[in-house]
Parts: structure tokens; sequence; C-alpha cells
């Protein structure tokens, strides 16, 4: 199984990285990045990880190393700033996902990897990147697990309960319009239905997790969550192991919406989102996502008409 990062130099690129490597299994990893002296250090640290155990190989690549990956990652994108809003990076970093896919789109039909983004703003970029390339939808996934795992964490405080038991999902927009499904909250198994106050509670850490993590300037994302998350995903599209993973992915009708990429569930395997699942949604969970689409819609066309 050969995973190409784009964007290796970076935090998350690395964490993805060592990651994988950590996972045992016949993982061949390839760093590509417009640094190599950053990447040529990550490598030589990596490789005394394979010392300890672990996966086969990690080298640094080049463009080439794109067309025969079963994976390519691409975590690649314009520093972070201080912002509110994910959008603010969408015509700078649709410029940087564009020259590593262009590469990709040049192999034509006979492409048979899965694109694993996770540059932000994820949802409208793969959006773009189904429209403008022509790959196949199911081809196009996007990262977008962290959600989840903040409004469990947000469950957690709100219902004095380890998050690591509760089984909640984000969909719809990785940003201001996801959609937390409140209607399929388990703890330990069985359902519960969270009270408004609980769920004020949770909705709050969720949407302002992001924020507040910015506003610190650190100059850093998520980016030991991501790594882990990214990760186990690629290892999900390599073994198939029929899991559900929250992903963003272009839909042509699931959930009442035609041609934008939403975080969705899916089954991952080596063909990508082997299949969406359209759950039962309460009445105001359906019209989140409805609204998600439009806002997705909106930023995809801004790509097109420019900074």
């Amino acid at each position: 199984m050969k995973v190409t990062i784009v964007g290796g130099a970076g935090g998350i690129g690395a964490s993805v990285a060592f990651n994988l490597l950590l996972r045992g299994d016949a993982y061949d990893v390839v760093l590509l990045d417009r640094r190599p002296e950053m990447i040529t250090s990550h490598v030589m640290d990596l490789e005394q990880v394979l010392v300890l155990g672990g996966a086969r190989s990690v080298r640094a690549g080049d463009d080439a190393d794109l067309l025969d990956a079963d994976v390519v990652v691409v975590s690649a994108a314009v520093p972070l700033t201080l912002n509110t809003s994910r959008m603010v990076y969408l015509h700078d970093n649709a410029a940087i996902v564009g020259g590593a896919v262009d590469r990709i789109a040049s192999a034509g039909p006979d492409w048979g990897g899965v694109l694993l983004v996770v540059t932000n703003p994820v949802d409208p970029l793969c959006t773009w990147v189904v429209e403008r390339y022509g790959l196949d939808r199911r081809r196009v996934v996007g990262y977008t697990l962290n959600d989840s795992l903040r409004l469990r964490s947000g469950l957690g405080l709100a219902l004095d309960a380890d998050p690591k038991t509760i089984d909640a999902w984000v969909i719809g927009e990785h940003g201001d319009a996801c959609v937390p499904l409140f209607s399929r909250v388990e703890v330990g198994g069985s359902r519960v239905t969270p009270t408004p106050e609980q769920r004020r509670v949770a909705e709050e850490f969720l949407r302002t997790w992001y924020v507040r993590h910015v506003a610190l300037d650190s100059g850093r994302s998520s980016t030991w969550t991501s790594g882990v998350g990214v990760a186990r995903m690629a290892d999900a599209i390599a073994r198939g192991t029929g899991e559900l993973w929250p992903a963003s992915v272009f839909l042509a009708g699931e959930y009442g919406v035609d041609g934008v990429a939403l975080d969705v569930p899916v089954t991952l395997g080596r063909g990508g989102a082997e299949k969406i699942h359209e759950w039962e949604l309460a009445a105001d969970e359906r019209e989140a996502v409805g609204r998600a689409a439009v806002a997705v819609r909106d930023a995809t066309d801004a790509i097109a008409a420019g900074p």
C-alpha cells in the first residue's frame, strides 16, 4: 500500500506519516513538499521509527509518486492566520490543491488511487476537484472526523460521560454549517436524547473549538488529532474494514443534495467511498443539511469566480 502525502513537511502531513509508520502494516510512505530540507529532516527521523518496527518504508518523493499511489493525502495549505472561518483560505488553498490534482488528472481515467483531501475548506475543495477534473466522485474523499470527535467531547461534558463511550456524528459542512445529529446519540450502545441544555453545552463546544484554537495564534492546526484520524482513514481505505466513517463526498441525490460534496457517513475501501449511507434524519437536521449544501455551492462558485 503506497501512500503519498502532499504537504509532508507540514505538521499534519508529518503526523500522518508518523501514525502510518506506527501501524505496522505494509505501508510505503512518500513525502512531497516544496521544502526539501524539511522533508529530508522528517525522513531521516522517521527512518529510525522503522527500526523500532512498523511499516515498510518512508522516503522523499516527487510528482511521479502521485500517479501510482493507492492513496494521495493532500494536507498542503497556506500558513494559518487568525480568523473565524476556514473560508479565508478558499482561493489560496484551491491553487495548492489544484497543483497536485493537475498531475493526477494527467493520468486520465486510468488513475486508480483515492484522493484524500485534508486541506480546508474541505467541502468546497472536494466539490471543485470533482467538477473541474472529472475524477470519480467516490475516489475523492475529504477528512472531517474532527467535528464528530469534538461533538463527542462536548457531549461528554454535557452528559458527564466518558467521550470514548459516546457515538455521535456531525454531517453537512466541515465549518459553520455543520449539522450535529442529536437524534442519533448513543452512550455505551444505548440511544440517549440530550436535553435542550445538554445540546446547548455540546453544540457550543463543537462550534467554538476552531475559533478558540485559532485565537491562540500558535500557528498550528489540529496536528495530532488529524494525523491519527487521517492515518486510520487511509488504513480503512487500504483494508476495507467495513467501519463507518464521516467523510466529505460529492453527492448525487443522497440526502436530497445533488452536485456538492458534504460530510456524510460512508464505508471506505480501495474504491474510496464505496457506500454512502443515507440515514433517516430529524426534520431540522435535514433542513440544516440543505443549508450546508447551499453554503458549499456558494463557496465552490467563488473559487471559479476568483479572489
